[in-house]
């Protein structure tokens, strides 16, 4: 098969290479999928860099997630997988080396779901760990009928997700974000009210939005670095779910005042989650596609040889949606 690869960390276009590659079989639980489309998430940029993790495996074929056609089940996996369009996620974690940076991948068939007719394959390998992280982060507050919740960067891949979900269970969001253009999208998306956190006083904005009384729930992606200014706005026995912390990795917590005040704060990583976490979120992700009125946005496409410029498109920080690369292009 065609498959992009890297046998070391580093930058983009020094360490991934492309050519042919044994072509996988299912295992036993397993399905193989001939991909359509690659998602490259951030972490997927981080991990082939080095600057998070190191080296996993001698070589990687980099991305988790994905969308394609199953077109071999292993030996215990549900037969009626074969031939179905599916979307998939943490395809390059849990002990694989090879994700979907090439025309196939054979996964365990918990980590797949039925694609709906009317998502193409592109918008199908936005889906995987953003919109599963966005539905842990958002779920983790239900009920949610007619909570507040604010959503920081709701213009990102998670953000965008998490304010669609959120809005589609019966809250009210509130989204941050840094600019007019990213303001649209996060309003397109769902988001009741949209603060650009670069112009405006977020606490301040927050507290005039919603009466003096704040947000029941956060969901965050920079844990540290608005931390300080989360703690102005959000209610005694709310919640925050935090994804990331890029803006401050080693952020003091003031224990006391989140202990007085009964705040609770959940840590967010796809891989830890329990199975049963990720059966409901597929679940519920399936009924909201099928609910219509969703927005999956592809950022931009590449062909499978050019996967050293969709991992930059990604590391440049200014896109919208999901970077995806197309193995059949």
């Amino acid at each position: 098969m065609r498959a992009a690869w890297y046998d070391r960390q580093g930058p983009a276009a020094e360490v991934l290479q492309s050519g042919e590659l044994p072509t996988p079989q299912a295992g036993p639980g397993e399905v193989r999928v001939r991909l359509h489309a690659s998602g490259v998430n951030p972490s997927d940029c981080y991990r082939r860099a080095g600057t998070s993790f190191p080296q996993e495996y001698p070589r990687v074929i980099p991305n988790s997630d994905g969308a394609g056609i199953v077109d071999e089940v292993g030996a215990g996996a549900d037969a009626r997988w074969l031939g179905k369009r599916v979307w998939l996620y943490n395809g390059q974690r849990n002990g694989r080396a090879f994700g979907t940076a090439a025309e196939y991948i054979a996964l365990s068939a918990e980590l797949v779901t039925e694609l709906p007719d009317d998502v193409d394959f592109a918008a199908g390998a936005t889906l995987g760990i953003p919109c599963m992280t966005a539905h842990r982060c958002v779920f983790l507050a239900a009920p949610l009928q007619g909570r507040t919740i604010l959503v920081t960067g709701g213009a990102g891949a998670v953000g965008h997700y998490a304010i669609q979900l959120a809005k589609w269970a019966g809250a009210r969001v509130i989204a941050t974000v840094s600019s007019a253009e990213k303001a649209e999208h996060a309003r397109h998306g769902g988001a009741e009210h949209v603060i650009d956190y670069r112009r405006e006083d977020v606490a301040a904005r927050i507290l005039a939005l919603t009466g003096g009384e704040g947000v029941d729930h956060v969901v965050e992606v920079d844990f540290g670095g608005n931390l300080p200014t989360t703690l102005k706005f959000l209610r005694d026995n709310g919640s925050i779910a935090a994804y990331a912390s890029a803006g401050q990795r080693m952020p003091t917590v003031p224990f006391y005042e989140l202990m007085r005040r009964n705040i609770t704060l959940h840590g967010v990583l796809l891989p830890a989650l329990p199975i049963e976490a990720r059966r409901r979120a597929q679940s519920d992700i399936t009924q909201w596609l099928r609910g219509g009125g969703r927005l999956l946005t592809v950022a931009a496409r590449f062909p499978l040889a050019e996967t050293a410029r969709a991992h930059e498109a990604v590391e440049r920080g200014d896109k919208r949606g999901t970077v995806v690369v197309e193995p059949a292009a």
